[in-house]
Parts: structure tokens; C-alpha cells; sequence
């Protein structure tokens, strides 16, 4: 982080805003445990049909077709395990996310998942906010994702603290064209962006396209070595916004 005041914050979420440990732990889980009962519920929904040509490209399946109409049954069988061989692979892929976030819908929404938060983060992006920092979101996980999780976390909706949310549509996060993308919709220098991740590959491509940068260390998040040149925080408490 240099030394010019913060205009703007973008913020990831596992082991930045919240812990990998709830994400990994309760809501990969619970995307396995109701996956199929989902899909046969679901099927139809146009919310679902919208993800399946998606999650097609996501398996490289080249013909969604076959998975509609009289060949619905065998459909839903290839997706629930496209959607678990993705998910066993730990791939970052834009069907797989959007339909997952359908899923969690089902679960926020009925009161299974709050989505956890450090204590610390819920007073310090409220406090951002009074001083007029824009404040925004970068995750892997879908947008829609994105406005379950933190409109039902346990410090309460906190959807109002954000000006914006941006996941895989805008660019993969370890590349730097994602950031400037990203700082043109704030409509501030890349330079007037703090961004936060516990993920050194994604803080060197912010970097890349100018951006102020911070390490994010919290407890359960994976070692990213001494070698990395970027400056760590463990509350957001340590941010000083001003330079």
C-alpha cells in the first residue's frame, strides 16, 4: 500500500471478509447434500435453465440439448455430477457458481446459512462509508452469491455498505485486465483502489494494473510464503484510508 489516500476498497471474501473454514465447511456442503434434490425441483425454473448452458461449457458437454426436454432425467444426472466433479477440482467456473448461488438462495433465505463475518469487518466498511470511500466486492463466487451472503450474515444485511459486486463475468482474478475493468467502474484511478485478498497471485495482478494492495491474513487462511513483497493486515482495523 503506498502512500496516496483511498478513495475506493474492494474486498474478496473467503479469508478476507469472512472465513474459508464457513465457505469450505458449511456452504460447499451444503450444495453437495441438496444438489439433487434441487435439480429435481428445480429443473424447469428459468433460473436453472439460464445456468445449464453455462455449466455445459463449464464440462465441455458441446450439445446442452440432450439434457432437456424427454432427456430431462439424464440431464439432471450429468449436471449433478459436472457440478461435483467441478466442485471436487475446486474450479472457478461461471456455471458452477451461478448455480450453486441458486442453491445457497434456498438456504439463506430459509435461515440454514448466515454467512459468517470477522468481527472486525461489519464496523470497519460502515465506517469507510461515513468517511466516503466506495466500497465494493470481488469474489469468484457469483454476484447473486455475493447479495445472499452478505445480505444474511450475522451482523445483518449489509448489502446498503456496497456500491458494487463483480465475480468471474468481469475476468478471472489473477489476471490485471479484471482490475482495470474494475477501477473504470469506479471511475477512479486504479491508484485510488485498495484491494484486499488473501491471495498473492490476485494482489500482483491488481498491482499490475495499478492498484494499492494489502495481504489479508486470518486464522484457518493458506500460507502464501515470505517471498511476497506486499504488506499484511489481520483486521481491517489496520487499514488507514487517509495515506
Amino acid at each position: 500500500m503506498n502512500n496516496s489516500p483511498i478513495r475506493g476498497i474492494l474486498l474478496d471474501i473467503e479469508g478476507t471478509t469472512s472465513s474459508i473454514s464457513f465457505v469450505y465447511d458449511k456452504m460447499f456442503p451444503y450444495v453437495r447434500e441438496n444438489l439433487v434434490s434441487f435439480l429435481d425441483g428445480n429443473w424447469e425454473n428459468s433460473d436453472v435453465q439460464e445456468c445449464l448452458p453455462l455449466l455445459a461449457v463449464d464440462l465441455g458437454e458441446p450439445d446442452v440439448e440432450k439434457w432437456l426436454g424427454e432427456n430431462a432425467d439424464q440431464g439432471k444426472g450429468k449436471a449433478a455430477q459436472g457440478v461435483i466433479q467441478l466442485m471436487d477440482g475446486d474450479v472457478k467456473a461461471t456455471g458452477l457458481k451461478q448455480l450453486q448461488g441458486l442453491i445457497w438462495k434456498n438456504g439463506f433465505h430459509s435461515g440454514q446459512l448466515v454467512a459468517h463475518l470477522f468481527e472486525d469487518v461489519a464496523p470497519a466498511i460502515a465506517a469507510w462509508n461515513d468517511a466516503g470511500i466506495d466500497v465494493r466486492i470481488y469474489s469468484s463466487g457469483s454476484i447473486a452469491a455475493q447479495k445472499l451472503f452478505f445480505g444474511h450474515c450475522v451482523a445483518g444485511d449489509l448489502l446498503d455498505q456496497f456500491k458494487g459486486h463483480y465475480d468471474t463475468t468481469t475476468g478471472p482474478k489473477k489476471e490485471s485486465e479484471s482490475y482495470e475493468k474494475i477501477a473504470g467502474d469506479f471511475s477512479l484511478s486504479p491508484s485510488d483502489v485498495l484491494f484486499v485478498s488473501d491471495v498473492v497471485d490476485e494482489l500482483t495482478a491488481a498491482s499490475t494494473a495499478g492498484m494499492q494492495t494489502v495481504l489479508s491474513l486470518r486464522p484457518g487462511n493458506k500460507s502464501q510464503g515470505d517471498g511476497h513483497k506486499y504488506q499484511t493486515i489481520s483486521s481491517f482495523d489496520q487499514i488507514e484510508i487517509n495515506g
